[in-house]
């Protein structure tokens, strides 16, 4: 089957276009599930979600070739007015990499999301839909306000966390500079070797990233990974083990979260992939998995802030 694209015209004008790229169902004669990749970018823009020269970004042709081989379909968009289309629903889940305050237009410049849009998303998420956040997923939504300094990004909020941020789990504050490295190799601690994608891999994996330190950790998720922050360099990295990637059920969605994906040397990674592919099948249903409420004895400094790092310039 090929790459789906709406029929509207707005939507044939950002989403990719895929002929040729045939799929295989799970089952003989079942109908593959559908899932959203969307990747508009209202902050920052990170290389992986780029389309240069028209062409599909890296995480585009990356989800896309998981598609091919576990199973089910992929659309791709970064215009925010699919959420108020009869399209939306269609999907089974959707796939967030994402920055900044998406009912702006922003960086990119594509269409933003409209605030009911944005309640059609929750709603749709705790109706059931399956939702799988990458990278900057938690850069998405900030708590407002949310000033230049980012000093609201240190303070715990809790449930009074931006209900978007609460959906998807946690909220990013801030990564390391230049002066502390911003990408480092760190060890990533596995705390549900049966999760999806994960089978056969020896913990901890070694693993170069942009990490990123983040806080209000829900109390209700399942963590898969932690990042061990013990060899560490970086003001925002003093601080105990912290949940990187997990799973937790929002209504009757299925939310999956990880906080890898900023590399795009990663995109080609069978561990990231994997466990990507594993998050997705498991949001959409086509997947297993036993859900704990884990966070105290898989990180039991998770609530610690790190020190306040002053805005790069």
């Amino acid at each position: 089957m090929n790459l789906i694209s709406s029929r509207r015209e707005f939507l044939r004008a950002t989403a990719l276009t895929g002929a040729g790229l045939a799929l295989s169902s799970p089952l003989l004669g079942t109908k593959p599930k559908t899932v959203l990749v969307f990747t508009k970018s209202s902050g920052w823009e990170h290389d992986v979600v780029k389309r240069i020269g028209g062409k599909p970004s890296i995480v585009d042709d990356a989800v896309n070739d998981l598609g091919n081989r576990l199973g089910f379909n992929v659309g791709v968009t970064k215009d925010g007015r699919i959420f108020d289309s009869k399209e939306f629903h269609s999907y089974a889940g959707v796939v967030f990499f994402t920055t900044g305050d998406l009912t702006t237009l922003g960086t990119d410049g594509k269409p933003p999301m409209t605030a009911k849009g944005k309640q059609t998303l929750l709603d749709a998420v705790r109706g059931g839909m399956g939702f799988v956040g990458v990278h900057a997923a938690s850069d998405t939504f900030h708590t407002e306000p949310d000033p230049p300094d980012r000093s609201n990004r240190y303070i715990a909020h809790g449930e009074n966390e931006d209900p978007y941020l609460r959906m998807v789990g946690a909220e990013f504050i801030t990564h390391g500079r230049a002066e502390d490295p911003r990408l480092q190799t760190a060890n990533v601690i596995i705390n549900d070797p049966k999760f999806p994608g994960l089978e056969r891999v020896t913990s901890p994996v070694s693993f170069m990233e942009e990490w990123y330190s983040m806080k209000d950790f829900v109390p209700d998720m399942h963590v898969i990974l932690t990042l061990d922050t013990h060899t560490m360099n970086g003001a925002c990295y003093q601080r105990a083990p912290y949940p990187v990637t997990w799973a937790r059920m929002h209504g009757k969605g299925r939310v999956f979260y990880t906080a890898m994906g900023d590399r795009p040397e990663n995109w080609k990674n069978e561990f990231f992939l994997n466990l990507l592919g594993g998050g997705i099948r498991w949001s959409i249903g086509e997947a297993s998995a036993q859900l704990d409420e884990n966070l105290k004895e898989a990180a039991p400094g998770y609530a610690e802030i790190p020190p306040k790092q002053a805005p790069e310039k």
